[in-house]
């Protein structure tokens, strides 16, 4: 039985060491265009512990929410964290993570990111077998997150006998 009334993802959070830099990466350089923001948040008793899982005495000390285009917005974390905040991630690590934006033309996509001296790592990939159609790269923000671009303009090979298919541009009321 699915989780009753699930619709979709409406956002993602996640924290970084500098509002302002991640502002400018998710504005300036990925498109993106501030929607709000939340001030600080902190408990005198365990309420961070019992409702976010962290040190009872971390501050939140700010929240800016991103809309990305045509995807989920994005919750943007600043905290000053009591017990101290461990490194970024690697994918292989558990909680490990990368965030994945489709582009139309990989290509552009790619050459417009190292113009704007992002990191991006090796050059892009043609998938295999039920992936069939996708071509995939991974960049890093400023402060070290993974993002990856995906593209399948023709959608992928495991959609073409699928009843339901997910979203892609060659269908996009799908």
């Amino acid at each position: 039985m699915p989780l009753p009334g699930l619709r979709g993802t409406d956002h993602i959070g996640f924290t970084v060491p500098d509002l302002d830099q991640a502002e400018a990466f998710l504005v300036d350089v990925l498109g993106g265009e501030r929607a709000y923001t939340l001030g600080t948040k902190r408990a005198d008793d365990d309420w961070m512990t019992r409702q976010i899982g962290v040190h009872p005495r971390s501050e939140i000390t700010e929240i800016r929410f991103f809309r990305m285009a045509n995807g989920s917005n994005y919750e943007v974390f600043l905290y000053d964290a009591a017990d101290g905040q461990a490194p970024q991630p690697r994918n292989s690590d558990i909680g490990g993570h990368h965030l994945a934006l489709y582009v139309d033309d990989m290509d552009a996509a790619v050459a417009y990111l190292r113009e704007q001296g992002i990191r991006v790592m090796g050059e892009p990939v043609a998938s295999v077998g039920a992936a069939l159609g996708q071509r995939w790269i991974y960049f890093l923000s400023p402060w070290g997150m993974q993002f990856e671009l995906v593209s399948f303009p023709d959608g992928k090979d495991y959609e073409k006998d699928a009843e339901r298919t997910l979203w892609h541009p060659a269908r996009p009321n799908a």
